[in-house]
Formats: structure tokens, C-alpha cells, sequence
């Protein structure tokens, strides 16, 4: 079987090129030829074999339980609940956020750009690929001009995440997906477009989410793409804030890498991944699960983490003490308040993303008190909880499942230091980085023929009558 597929892949390879070489050449008027790249030549390669790896898993573990549900879950968000497949990425317990097979802070150095191929293919791209992934960028990184009249028209005082998912929408008449879908095309065919759309909306959205700031908090003129900047420093470059030694640029390409993906269940890919089920376009898909990401579960956690911090320099009049933060960590916990950024749903280690921010802090801003204060609460708020969680045990109450800081308990205070000083901001900066997961999700997702995501609910009726039979 193993020699047959050595033999029919290279001729199915040549076979999809010439289809996806005729399909770019009849879908497209003139003005609108798509060139193929090296990110488009690889996935070409790797689909087929993926189809066929997914139908022999199909046919051999088709039946296969792989996870059961209790009521508790059922009502609690299907929280644990094993049903859907994601293979960009993982998190393990006692880990982290693992994408394709590799732990993050064993790549936390490469860039978006290389972020996102790996995504994708699974692979590092070389200097050629990463190159010619970031040439695509700048050939489309022109924001349409009707986006910034939407966005001038606004209330003056709209949140900049409905500025931002409103933009994205706004351009969904620039989908090729539904350009190619209205004219018809295979399903086999449903990747190639997808994959056209969000090269396009990721080529733009460092430019609106910087445009949104700018307009939002009257910062000045628009600051346009340059070309032939990565994509993590041209978004740093569009802000507008100071960067003389360019460690901010450095911070973006780090914050951009950290937040990129977090498996396939989280609200944000599991909107988008619901939304793009039904064949709804990038655009569509991606504007629903950023709207996911604005609520306050889920993007805010950062800026309520930052003004913790600033609420206890406050009180204390500056960087508190060990005995300081002891003290108040415990008056917080007793008077039923939790410590914003420690505990993970997932999580029962520190989060490697905060490990990287941490690292990255000690390094740029050591003497920073906004940091000095995140890095004091490390040394001491997850020993405060492990006392607190015995103090739980012993009055019967249950234990406290995760001690340990999660990502948004240090990535305020970096963006703080740099003068990204509008909270309600920082989740676009969240949802720039997670658009590359969402996406690479659902190109994979049109590749593999995924079905429409449709799961069974029950009422309470019927929970009441047959749980107790189970």
C-alpha cells in the first residue's frame, strides 16, 4: 500500500497543479490572476495525502468511542468533552499549547509569517517560503478605501473590537470562496479559495486593527504597510508608538506567535469553525468568532489582569512587598474575589506563553514597577492559593484546580510599558494573532471535507428521564 501511494502521489500531484493552474486561469478576469506561492505549492503536496491518511483513520477507528458525557458537562459548557478534531495544535494539561508536535517555547523565536506556514503544512518554512509568504502580504495589504469610510462613520465612542469585526465584514464582497462557489467548483476545490481569502484578510488585518486604534483614539493620520516588513513589525509600525531601540516590533512578533492557536474548542475557533461549517466564507467565519473573542471570558482577561496589578501598586503606593502581596492576595480570595490571570481551564502548569512573556519582560524592562509588580506576584500568589486551596479542603469545600499563572497574567504590563495604554484595545491585538489559528483551521477543515457542525441537544425532560437509566 506504502509503494502504491509512492507511485500515484507524484502523478496526483501533477494532476492538482494543472487544476488549480486552469481553475486560477477560467475563475479570474485579468485584473484578478492569483499567482500560486510556495505556502499554496506545499499544502497542494500534503492535502492528498492527509484525505487518504483521514479516510484509512476513518475506516479503521470509524466506530471507536472516544469520549463519553455526563450531565454536569452537558450543562457546563461540554467542558472535557472529546468531539471534534483539531490538528494544528493542542494543550496538554501538564504542557501547554503544543502546535504541530512542537512544544511553543521551542518556537517561540520564529515569526508569524513562519507561525502560520507551520500551522498550515506542519513544517517550518525555509528562507525562500518565508520570504515569499511575506512578498504575498505586501501585494495584499491594501485595506479598500469603503473600510476606512465605514469604519469614519462610526459613534466616536464604539468599542474597537465591533470596529474591528465590522471591518472584516464589511469586506466579505471581496470573497473569491463565494466568487468561485456562485460559479461552482468541487469540494475538492473548497481549500484553494479559502486558502486565497485568508491570505488576503491576514495581509490586512495588521493594517485595520492599527487603523482602528489610530481613528478610535485619535492618534493621528493612518500609517500605511511597508513593504518589505514583516508582518509583526509592520503592525507595531502602523501603531504609531515610539520604538527607537525596536523592541516593541519584537514584542508584536512575540505576542502575535503566542496567541496565534489554541486548539480547535476555545470559543473563538469553535464560533469560527461552526460558522465556516455551513460554507460561509472567511470573512463571515472569522468576524463570528471574534465576536466570540470580545466577551469578557474570553479576550478581556489581560486588561482585568493589568488593572489588578495597578490597583495594587496603588494601594501599596508603588511595587508592593513579598508580606504586602501575601496580605492582600489573601484578603481578595476571603472576601470571595479571585486573582485575575492565575488558574486555566485547561492548564495544570504554568503557561508557557506567560513563561515567554516573563522571560521577555526580564530581558527589555526589567526595571519597569508595572512589571517588577507582575513578576513579585509570580514569586508569591501561587503559594498564597496553594495555602488557600488547603483552607478549602479543610472546611469541605473543593480545592483549587490550578495555582498557576495563565498567559494574560503578563501580557498587560509588556503592552503597558510600551504606551498601549487603552485597555478595551488590547483584545484586537488578541484577535489579530488568533485570526492565523482560526484560519489555518478552516482551510484544513474545506481540504478535509469536514461536515457541518451539527451536535444532538436534549431537553431537561429528557435528562431527568433517562439519567438515571445510564
Amino acid at each position: 500500500m506504502a509503494e502504491m501511494s509512492c507511485r500515484i502521489l507524484p502523478i496526483v500531484w501533477i494532476i492538482l497543479r494543472r487544476m488549480i493552474d486552469t481553475l486560477f486561469q477560467s475563475r479570474h478576469d485579468d485584473s484578478e490572476v492569483i499567482h500560486m506561492a510556495t505556502l499554496q505549492e506545499a499544502l497542494a503536496k500534503k492535502i492528498p495525502v492527509w484525505r487518504e491518511e483521514l479516510a484509512s483513520v476513518k475506516k479503521q477507528y470509524g466506530d471507536k468511542v472516544i469520549s463519553g458525557v455526563t450531565v454536569n458537562q452537558a450543562y457546563g459548557g461540554m467542558r472535557g468533552v472529546k468531539g471534534m478534531i483539531c490538528d494544528t495544535s493542542v494543550v496538554e494539561p501538564d504542557k501547554g499549547l503544543i502546535i504541530r508536535g512542537r512544544p511553543l517555547l521551542e518556537i517561540k523565536h520564529l515569526w508569524p509569517e513562519e507561525i502560520f506556514y507551520l500551522l498550515l503544512t506542519g513544517d517550518e518554512p525555509d528562507a525562500h517560503a518565508k520570504a515569499s509568504l511575506q512578498q504575498d502580504y505586501d501585494k495584499r495589504a491594501q485595506v479598500p478605501e469603503y473600510v476606512w469610510d465605514v469604519l469614519h462613520a462610526m459613534p466616536a465612542d464604539s468599542h474597537p473590537m465591533c470596529m474591528f469585526d465590522t471591518a472584516i465584514l464589511v469586506m466579505e464582497k471581496e470573497s473569491v470562496f463565494r466568487q468561485w462557489y456562485d460559479k461552482g467548483m468541487t469540494k475538492g476545490e473548497y481549500w484553494i479559495p479559502t486558502l486565497e481569502d485568508s491570505l488576503a484578510l491576514l495581509a490586512k488585518l495588521p493594517g485595520i486593527a492599527a487603523g482602528v486604534y489610530r481613528i478610535r483614539y485619535n492618534k493621528g493620520d493612518l500609517i500605511p504597510w511597508t513593504p518589505g516588513l514583516d508582518w509583526g513589525a509592520n503592525y507595531a509600525n502602523m501603531l504609531g508608538l515610539p520604538d527607537p531601540t525596536g523592541s516593541f516590533a519584537k514584542l508584536m512578533r512575540l505576542y502575535l506567535n503566542f496567541h496565534s492557536d489554541h486548539e480547535g474548542g476555545n470559543v473563538s475557533a469553535n464560533t469560527c469553525h461552526t460558522v465556516g461549517s455551513a460554507l460561509s466564507d472567511a470573512y463571515y467565519a472569522v468576524s463570528a468568532g471574534l465576536n466570540g473573542l470580545a466577551g469578557p471570558l474570553h479576550g478581556l482577561a489581560n486588561q482585568e489582569c493589568l488593572s489588578w496589578i495597578l490597583e495594587t501598586m496603588e494601594k501599596f503606593g508603588g511595587v508592593p512587598s513579598e508580606a504586602q502581596l501575601r496580605e492582600f492576595a489573601f484578603e481578595t480570595l476571603r472576601s470571595g474575589k479571585v486573582i485575575p490571570g492565575y488558574g486555566h481551564a485547561v492548564l495544570r502548569v504554568t503557561d508557557p506563553r506567560y513563561a515567554g512573556f516573563l522571560e521577555f519582560g526580564k530581558e527589555h524592562l526589567a526595571s519597569d514597577p508595572v512589571f517588577q509588580t507582575v513578576s513579585a506576584v509570580f514569586d508569591v500568589i501561587p503559594k498564597v492559593l496553594q495555602e488557600y486551596s488547603e483552607e478549602r479542603v479543610k472546611a469541605g469545600k473543593a480545592p483549587i484546580a490550578n495555582c498557576w499563572p495563565n498567559v494574560d497574567a503578563g501580557s498587560g504590563a509588556l503592552l503597558y510599558h510600551y504606551g498601549l495604554t487603552e485597555f478595551p484595545y488590547y483584545t484586537v491585538l488578541f484577535s489579530v494573532s488568533r485570526a492565523m489559528g482560526m484560519l489555518s483551521q478552516l482551510i484544513l477543515n474545506r481540504a478535509m471535507g469536514t461536515a457541518i457542525t451539527r451536535p444532538k441537544s436534549v431537553s431537561t425532560e429528557w435528562v431527568k428521564a433517562n439519567a438515571p437509566k445510564a
